[in-house]
């Protein structure tokens, strides 16, 4: 699903644009605004994928905000939406996707969208940021960094290489919503990135894996699901 803003000065334009968008099924959420400022409020305050701007808007143009998001470390796409055939040039320099004029036909509005969702599946997902609370500071950390996780009681203290953070989720809930992300159950006690695992070792009565040189151990209730996971990585000849 594709988040936007649609940007106008004229509130009509904006309800119809909203409208056409609305009546396609790859759109999420549809953000309204009908000035420049407000169109950047919009992508402040949301997660968007794409704009869908008016060129001509007064204080700050759609050209205007192109230059200002150029400069965003990801930023979104653009589709100028006007009637002047004359910005064509200035708008695609801008790293516009598309250019559509007014009066707008729905066809032509349903191309901008797969266009959006062709380059939105080219482009590498953003990682995923957790929230963590250290000495009264807020910060987010990117999911990617965390080498392994530690249940302490109905708390997690996420480990990364360099620090390590306590959050109140029980490691079981974890263990569910980042399953899927590459995060393996080894043991009541760890939830380990299995692309953060340095060594595997097998010894009689004791199992271990090595993770950022912290020696975690493997229940023996894990270690065969973990010897799946590790044998569907070898390579093998064809």
């Amino acid at each position: 699903m594709i988040n936007v803003v649609v940007a106008d000065d004229e509130l009509p334009a904006v309800e119809e644009i909203s409208f056409l968008l609305s009546q396609d099924s790859r759109i999420g959420k549809i953000h309204r605004a009908t000035s420049g400022a407000a169109a950047l409020k919009a992508l402040e305050e949301n997660d968007v994928d794409a704009l869908f701007l008016d060129i001509h808007m007064p204080a700050l143009s759609g050209l205007d905000i192109a230059r200002v998001i150029s400069r965003f470390t990801h930023p979104p796409l653009i589709v100028f939406v006007t009637a002047d055939e004359d910005q064509a040039l200035q708008a695609f320099e801008l790293a516009a996707i598309d250019y559509v004029l007014k009066p707008i036909r729905p066809q032509r509005l349903a191309e901008s969208v797969r266009r959006i969702c062709e380059l939105a599946e080219e482009t590498p997902a953003k990682p995923e940021m957790i929230t963590v609370d250290q000495g009264g500071i807020t910060k987010l950390i990117p999911r990617s960094d965390i080498a392994y996780v530690q249940a302490q009681g109905d708390y997690a203290r996420l480990h990364t290489q360099d620090s390590s953070y306590l959050i109140r989720v029980p490691l079981n809930d974890l263990e569910q919503q980042w399953g899927e992300s590459g995060f393996v159950r080894i043991h009541r006690s760890y939830l380990v990135c299995m692309d953060k695992i340095e060594t595997v070792r097998l010894q009689t009565g004791k199992a271990a894996v090595v993770v950022h040189g912290a020696e975690l151990p493997i229940s023996r209730r894990a270690l065969p699901y973990l010897r799946e996971r590790l044998a569907a990585n070898r390579v093998r000849p064809l």
